[in-house]
């Protein structure tokens, strides 16, 4: 029978993956900027001190939940592909833009937090644009690229932002055949 003064053992890996799961969803919903460890460390049922110690601090943590969303190795399908459009465009829906697309309408404070956040909004967002430009031999794909995804953006703000009332009530599918009529990318 253990003996009831011995701390108890923890799980570091599942508080670990507790931090990341709350980080996320709390990134996403306020940005960077507005979360705190402390929040952090309370939806996760841990304390907010592991943050350090399993990330080195919060921008660390901020990178890692960047990261963990992400499909390495694995070439991103661009965002006039309609798959990844419409699932772009359901995930947003719900929740608005995440950390990544909030980076691009408000820089965080934190500079190394918005470098990472830009690393990836290129990664995932521009480079797969830029290349199929290139591919079908388009003029300026770097700008063209960057110009869909402000559109995109602005979709997506708009929509959860509620103050353009038509794209805010407008269903998934029906925004969706838009965007892809407006785009092109049928």
């Amino acid at each position: 029978m253990p003996d009831s003064s011995s701390p108890r053992r923890r799980d570091a890996a599942a508080s670990r993956d507790r931090l990341l799961a709350a980080a996320g969803e709390l990134f996403a919903d306020r940005g960077y900027d507005h979360t705190t460890a402390r929040d952090i460390g309370e939806r996760a049922g841990v304390d907010p001190t592991m943050i350090a110690r399993y990330f080195g601090g919060k921008a660390q943590l901020f990178i890692a939940v960047l990261r963990a969303e992400g499909e390495p190795g694995e070439p991103l399908p661009d965002v006039l592909e309609p798959t990844r459009l419409k699932g772009l465009i359901e995930r947003t829906g719900r929740r608005g833009p995440g950390p990544i697309l909030q980076a691009a309408i408000r820089p965080y404070d934190n500079p190394e937090a918005q470098e990472a956040a830009l690393a990836e909004l290129d990664h995932r967002v521009l480079t797969p644009l830029r290349e199929r430009y290139v591919r079908e031999g388009v003029a300026n794909p770097e700008l063209r690229a960057e110009v869909l995804s402000a559109a995109l953006i602005g979709v997506i703000l708009g929509r959860h932002a509620g103050a353009l009332a038509h794209l805010a009530d407008v269903g998934t599918d029906e925004l969706f055949a838009l965007v892809q009529e407006i785009l092109g990318s049928e």
